[in-house]
Order: C-alpha cells, then structure tokens, then sequence
C-alpha cells in the first residue's frame, strides 16, 4: 500500500484528535489515554518511517529521464523559477593554419619617352595688389583730468587745516545735516551751562519699630466618640464555575506545493523553459468542544466593622500667643540744590546768532569746494583708410622641350609559395545544459519593484527607458546589458541574482 504525504497528515490530525479528546470531559480533572506510552512511542516511529519513504520517493519522482530534476531544489515559499539553457564553455588551443595563399611577383618593364618642343603655358594671367596708404587729420579737445571735489576744512581762508573726523562727527550729532551742507556755508560749536535747582529732602530722624503683647489660650467641653474595638475581617469560600467552549484545532497544517508560474514579468516574446512558483497553502481548522473551568475555587474576605463610645473631653479653642504693633519712623524736609542738565553742545551755521559769541567754544567746520581742472590735448584721426588696388599681370608662353610616351611599360611574373601561421582556436570543453534559475514572474512580484530595478538600473548609467514598472523591450536590454557587465547570468529572464546585484528588495 502507498502512503502519500496527505495520508500522514491525515493520520497526525487523528491522533491528535485522539489527544484532545483524551484531555476533554465533563469534569476538571486529568483521564487517562486509551494508550500505553510503549504503544504511542511506537506508533510515532511509524509515523516518522513512512514520512522518510514518502520524502524519498518524491524526490524520486523529480527526476527527469536525462537526470535533472522536474521542480527546482532547496526553493523556499514564494520564490519563482524558470528552466533555462546555459550556453557550452571552450577550451583553446593551437593548430597550424595557411595565412596567405601562394602568388605571383609581378615585374615592369618601365615605358620608353622621345622630346618634342611645343608652346606651353608658363605663368597664368593673374593680377597683384597694391597698397594705398590710409589719410590722418588732427583734432584737439578738453581732458578732465580732475574732476570737481569738496572738502570740509576748519575755516574759509586759504591755507585752512582740513577738519577732523571727531570735529564732523560732533557736528553732525549736534543737529548739522552734512550731506545738505553748500559749498561756502560754515558752522560752529556752542556749549550750552549745566542747570541748578533747589529741593527739599526728606531725612530720617527716627527709626521704625515694634510694641510686643501676649495673649493666653482658651478651651472648652465637647463630647468625642472614641474607638473601644477595632474593625476585623473573616473569609468566607466561593466554589468553583465551568463552562463549555467550542475551539479551532488544526485540521491539515500549512504546507507549499509547486504551482505552474503566470509567465516571466517582461512582455517581450515567448521566452524558452518552463517557470514553477513555491507556493505557500495555509492551515485549515477543524471546531472542537469541551468543558473548561471559567473561574476558580476562591475565597472572599467579609469586613467586621470597628465599635465606638462617646466620652466627654476638653478642647484647646485657641492657643496662646503674642500680637506685635508697628511704631513708623519719622523723617524731616531738608533743603538740597540737584544738578538738572550737564553742560551741552550744540552747532549752527555761523550767521544763526540764537547763542551768545561768549559760549561759543572755537570749533568750527566749511565746505569749500575744488573746481574741475582739464588739459588740452591733440589726436589723430583717421580720414581715409587704407585701401588697396588691383593691377592685371598677362600670362607667359616659352616653347620648351616635352617629353612624350614612345613604347608602353610591360610586365612579368614570378611564382610566389603560400604561408602558414599557427593560431589560438577554441573548441567546446563543457556541453550546454538547461538549469533551474531563480527569476521574477507574475506570481512573486509588483509594478513597485519592478519601478525600483528600472530606477537602479538608471543610476548605474544603464537606460531602462520609462519608469513605468512595465518591462518592454527597453529595461531588458538594460538588463541584458548590466548583466553582462558584472558577469551575472544573462537569459531573457529578470533573475535573482541581477535583482541582489542592483541592490533592491524583493
């Protein structure tokens, strides 16, 4: 009788069929099994037998007649492969090949000439260019060669000192507007007397202080209720409760199975081999009931409240303590003279005589100003320019002698051997086989990855065409190209490895 791989899993769920209903029943407590541990030792060996039988002869059922194998080895869940044809490998070597054929060593004979005299041509009419030299005139017009300036010195006569940039910067802070200023104008410098005025002050003749006074603390009756025994506990039992729940058991555990793959992701032609996809078949589950415990044997504790009497007792009402009275200080007015302003200074143009000649200070600025100077200064100009003419030249005859052909040139030929040269070949050193290789199909893919390798392929400088997360003849000539570049397999699939090589998550 043959046990397939359904048949073990058949026979795993009944016996752990038989272990949960061992474990259930109408009570909490544990019953025994039907089995003795020797019995279900030895049923599990069996079990473990015919499982290693079965692996064995499906790995005997995936073996072609040619020797390779009908579904592709060690793939995991979810992984796709396509058969594919590995091209042979050559093995070089020598051998003695004709380089050049055998020919002929061709001999002349050269022509023979005889002289004649016949007019020829010696010189071509031509022409000559002769130069006409250009015409100047001269001109004469004003250079500036120094422009208009101004200058802020410290008075209008000549030979005045030029004003510094402390006195500029005091006048402008003053209240001169430097940038308005005309050439010609002066301003200078007053300084305004501090001012005095005359306050009263208040001064401390007494200081302030405290008066302390105390006052005693007062009581009175009240009756209070006083604890005579204390409040206690006692437990009482609470019995245990069940209830009966259904629960999913495993009935056939996830397994993967091959699976014929939807095609190879490019849309190009019909590629060669055939594509298998490991697929993933998950648990299904079978409902069992039993009787479980919901809630335990228990115990609660019950409260015994505390016993009181009321007792009659003195109370404090208020404590005894100080009161403390401020005494304020006293102060008297005092006449004192207080600075109001500190000297100032302050700037006018000279004609403003809103200020005293008495406080002015000396500082004075003017903003003269440097007329333009020019020279005079003769150029030359150009009135005609250089130009030139042209002269005719006849052409020249002479009657020369001429060599002409008397007999023509004429041949022979010698035998020449052929040559040979030994040359590198290569012959085939291992035959071609078809090979399982892990690819991207329909089955194990998205239009994000794909997006991913043509984004990959374009940063390292291959063209996949658009990002489009299509695969059209353009990104698999990018990939054909990227493969063969970086000694990867290179077929009409998108494989595994090109994937990993170009660095992106599948």
């Amino acid at each position: 009788m043959v046990i397939t791989s359904k048949g073990i899993i058949k026979l795993s769920v009944i016996s752990s069929a038989i272990l949960l209903a061992a474990c259930s029943g109408t009570a909490p407590q544990v019953q025994s099994s039907p089995f003795s541990a020797a019995e279900l030792e030895q049923r599990n060996k069996e079990l473990v037998e015919r499982e290693k039988a079965v692996a064995k002869r499906e790995a005997e059922n995936q073996q072609a007649p040619d020797g390779s194998e009908l579904l592709p080895p060690n793939a995991k869940p979810g992984e796709c492969y396509a058969r594919v044809w590995v091209e042979p490998t050559y093995q070089n070597y020598t051998e003695t090949l004709l380089v050049k054929d055998a020919s002929e060593q061709v001999y002349i004979t050269p022509a023979s000439y005889k002289k004649v005299t016949e007019q020829v041509l010696v010189q071509p009419a031509s022409y000559k260019m002769v130069a006409v030299p250009a015409q100047y005139e001269t001109v004469t017009e004003q250079k500036l060669v120094k422009e208009a300036s101004t200058q802020w010195l410290i008075d209008l006569q000549k030979g005045s000192a030029p004003a510094s940039k402390d006195l500029l910067n005091a006048a402008s802070e003053h209240g001169i507007d430097l940038a308005a200023a005309q050439p010609g104008m002066c301003f200078h410098e007053h300084f305004l007397p501090a001012k005095f005025e005359q306050v009263n002050e208040p001064v401390l003749i007494q200081e302030e202080y405290e008066v302390v006074t105390t006052q005693p603390a007062e009581f009175r009756w009240v009756e209070k209720t006083v604890l005579v025994k204390e409040a206690s506990t006692r437990i009482e039992e609470i019995p245990a409760q069940y209830s009966t729940v259904t629960e999913q058991v495993v009935d056939v555990p996830a397994h993967t199975i091959w699976k014929k793959g939807t095609g190879p992701i490019q849309k190009i032609d019909a590629a060669t081999g055939e594509i298998m996809c490991l697929v993933e078949v998950p648990d299904t589950f079978k409902t069992v009931t039993k009787r479980v415990l919901s809630s335990p044997a228990a115990t609660r504790t019950v409260e015994i409240p505390a016993v009181y009497e009321t007792v009659r007792v003195q109370e404090l009402v208020s404590e005894a303590k100080e009161m403390r009275k401020t005494v304020p200080a006293k102060y008297k007015d005092v006449p004192v003279t207080k600075k109001v302003s500190d000297v100032a200074f302050v700037w006018h143009e000279v004609h403003n005589h809103e200020h005293p000649k008495a406080t002015r200070t000396g500082n004075k600025i003017c903003l003269t100003e440097q007329p333009a100077q020019y020279k005079t200064i003769k150029r030359t100009l150009v009135a005609t320019p250089a130009t030139t003419q042209k002269v005719e030249i006849p052409a020249k005859y002479e009657t020369v002698t001429v060599t002409k052909l008397a007999s023509a040139a004429s041949e022979s030929r010698t035998e020449i051997p052929a040559e040979y040269e030994t040359v590198s070949l290569s012959k085939i050193d291992q035959d071609g086989y078809m090979e399982w290789r892990s690819i991207l199909c329909e089955t194990n893919m998205t239009r994000t990855t794909i997006m991913d390798i043509q984004r990959a392929l374009a940063a390292k400088g291959y063209n996949p065409g658009k990002i489009d997360g299509v695969v059209g003849r353009e990104t698999m000539n990018a990939v054909n190209d990227f493969q063969r570049d970086n000694q990867l397999p290179t077929d009409k699939y998108i494989n595994i490895k090109t994937v990993k090589a170009l660095n992106v998550s599948i």
